[in-house]
């Protein structure tokens, strides 16, 4: 999953792929370079980011949406937690939502059951702005779970069938460094529950801290980052630098067919 960020104040692209010509030209590269999902994002999650409101956000993902689309054979994902978004993204033809508030907003479970498309839940503790403060767990694995466990009833309840749904521990969302290892470490628990599983951990904090590395200097730590997370059962992978984690994966899928 090739990570398009269409927002002035993403903490990895900046406002790079914030013009049109910009977005569709990094599509092209991404899907040149190996992805088969491309996510579209329109409000920045970064720790502290600012919300955006509903008519800037459908203003910056939706034309895009709409021209990746009609010009490329691709898996479109959008990042968005809000209603409004999901439902123009459907119409707009998106194959995933992605929601990081795992459909916890206002009329999202109902837009989404009109639907009939995959879903991703995310954990997060707290909101973007605050979800670093302090973040404090029982223990993270089955606090997660349980999360998951109730998020995947509501959608049931709403009319969305667990089939369609995907569940991504949220990393960096809500967690402390020595959290998101500890998560990391234990990924493969969430196949337990029986679902995809998606990891996002591209260029994060996780990375940067541990290594003392500036966002631009954290490829490698991606690298590692995603083996660790596809070797635990991880299906999807979603990232910035995707011809150097295809490479990554594919060496990995060699290996496996040895094993």
């Amino acid at each position: 999953m090739g990570i398009l960020n269409v927002t002035p104040d993403s903490f990895s692209d900046g406002s790079r792929f914030n013009s049109m010509d910009a977005a569709l030209q990094q599509t092209e590269q991404m899907i040149k370079d190996g992805a088969t999902i491309i996510d579209i994002g329109g409000e920045s999650t970064r720790p502290g980011a600012g919300e955006v409101n509903e008519a800037d956000e459908l203003a910056r993902v939706i034309p895009v949406v709409k021209a990746v689309k009609q010009r490329f054979d691709i898996i479109v994902s959008v990042d968005t937690s809000k209603a409004a978004v999901m439902a123009e993204a459907v119409e707009q033809g998106a194959g995933i939502i992605n929601d990081v508030c795992a459909l916890q907003n206002e009329n999202c479970l109902s837009v989404m059951a009109q639907s009939e498309i995959p879903v991703c839940l995310m954990h997060m503790q707290g909101k973007p702005r605050t979800m670093q403060v302090n973040p404090q767990y029982d223990d993270v694995i089955d606090d997660i779970k349980t999360f998951f466990n109730e998020r995947i009833d509501a959608c049931q309840h709403a009319g969305i069938s667990k089939e369609r749904l995907i569940l991504d521990p949220g990393f960096g969302f809500g967690k402390t460094l020595e959290q998101n290892y500890h998560l990391l470490a234990h990924f493969a628990d969430f196949q337990s529950l029986g679902l995809p599983l998606l990891a996002g951990l591209s260029r994060k904090s996780m990375i940067g801290n541990l290594l003392n590395r500036e966002v631009d200097e954290r490829l490698a730590g991606s690298l590692a980052t995603a083996i660790v997370a596809a070797k635990q059962g991880a299906g999807i992978i979603r990232v910035h630098d995707v011809k150097e984690t295809a490479d990554a994966l594919a060496i990995l899928q060699a290996v496996k067919q040895h094993a």
